[in-house]
């Protein structure tokens, strides 16, 4: 029996059931990272307060204060969006801030990447992708035991449940002002893991707005705004009451904003990190003392006005930069010709997935799944590069790569 014939068997096999394909892949993934997890040295484990997320962390799990992510004691902080600070300072509270709370806030977060890829079959049945990719997806998701970074499995696993659940949406027509409400708290929510996923809510409800020929679609959009605003609300009091002022979720805008516009600056950050120390108050003590002296928010409005300056002195190099890094975002890292021939191979692969499939969905199939891809990485674009940034959207990519591979596998089948 033919290669292809045993994975289109088994591929079909594990398809069949929910269960099945769930802990099926979830514990490969899991597996896989649970053995490099326990190859690393003890002092990546270890709760520690190197890094913004983890310095946050910290401060929360010692002194319950949502502060201090800099070099410096600078007082409380909106650097962050606050829910993945928040759950692991409870997992290292929880464990006492020893090598068993690292461990278990590591299991979390592998965890999270193993239930994304366990959860591909079904979002690409619901979006209409077919089981059968969503199975070839996150097996190969599976095999990939990434370094979990700032959230980003959660950040892909909430947008594919807000995909799911605006396409449900508009092919049940079903706008009831308890399900609006539900879905605008929810998507609210998820701002607080992810300000990114904010342009991907707003294409939806666009998107709604145009499609809907409910004469009370008005009236429904409004009803999620709400629960949008209700949801973002406390944070916003938070923030309104440590810094006398409003903004949406995170303040360090303007900080990203002039790691990425200045004299010398690159498209990715790994070679500005090549080129020596950046003037971040995290890594350096002049500017963590400025952050003491001025407050968070006047030094970021400081240093996106520093930026801004430098943009349009330098109209050109700053254009030059944008589409460099929109380069980098679909084709991988530049300075790194392996990995980007890796990315740069995915991302073809899933638009000649699209290609095949998307003509076969409903119009808010189609725009359950295309909408994200054209507007969550549009932050990306203007700030530095970073190879984390794409992770929370490389679940669609896989899932149209597989449904490539799956189309192939099926039209060979039938040529025989």
């Amino acid at each position: 029996m033919a290669v292809r014939e045993i994975l289109r068997k088994h591929v079909n096999w594990i398809a069949r059931s929910p269960r099945r394909y769930f802990f099926l892949i979830f514990f490969l993934a899991f597996a896989i990272r649970a053995f490099f997890m326990i190859k690393l040295p003890e002092r990546f484990i270890l709760p520690h307060d190197r890094w913004e997320m983890e310095a946050v962390a910290t401060a929360l799990a010692q002194r319950g204060e949502f502060a201090d992510p800099y070099l410096l004691p600078t007082g409380p902080t909106a650097h962050l969006p606050p829910i993945l600070p928040l759950m692991l300072a409870g997992i290292w509270h929880l464990f006492g801030m020893g090598l068993a709370a690292g461990y278990a806030a590591w299991t979390f977060r592998i965890a999270c990447y193993s239930a994304l890829y366990a959860l591909l079959p079904w979002f690409s049945g619901r979006l209409g992708v077919g089981r059968q990719a969503g199975v070839l997806a996150g097996l190969c998701g599976a095999l990939i035991a990434e370094w979990p970074g700032h959230g980003e499995a959660l950040t892909a696993i909430a947008m594919g449940l807000l995909a799911v659940a605006f396409s449900a949406r508009w092919n049940s027509g079903d706008g009831s002002p308890g399900k609006s409400l539900l879905l605008g708290l929810a998507a609210g929510l998820s701002f607080h893991l992810q300000p990114a996923l904010f342009p991907v809510v707003l294409g939806y409800m666009i998107f709604e707005m145009w499609w809907s020929r409910d004469s009370r679609k008005w009236a429904h959009l409004t009803v999620i705004a709400a629960g949008i605003l209700l949801a973002c609300i406390p944070w916003g009091v938070r923030n309104y009451a440590r810094f006398d002022t409003v903004f949406f979720i995170r303040s360090n805008f303007g900080l990203e904003l002039r790691m990425g516009y200045h004299e010398g600056a690159a498209a990715a950050m790994e070679v500005m990190d090549a080129q020596g120390e950046h003037r971040h108050p995290r890594t350096h003590e002049a500017e963590a003392r400025l952050v003491q002296e001025l407050g968070e928010v006047p030094y970021m409005r400081a240093a996106r006005s520093e930026a801004i300056a430098w943009m349009r002195a330098n109209p050109t190099d700053s254009l030059g930069l944008i589409v460099s890094r929109l380069a980098h975002f679909w084709l991988g890292p530049l300075h790194s010709p392996g990995v980007a021939l890796a990315v740069t191979a995915l991302t073809l692969l899933a638009v000649l997935g699209a290609w095949c499939t998307l003509p076969g969905l409903t119009v808010p199939q189609r725009a359950a799944l295309l909408i994200p891809l054209m507007t969550y990485p549009l932050v990306y674009y203007v700030v530095t590069y970073m190879w984390r940034y794409r992770t929370s959207l490389n679940w669609i990519l896989l899932m149209l790569a597989g449904a490539a591979c799956w189309h192939w596998i099926e039209r060979k089948q039938a040529e025989q």
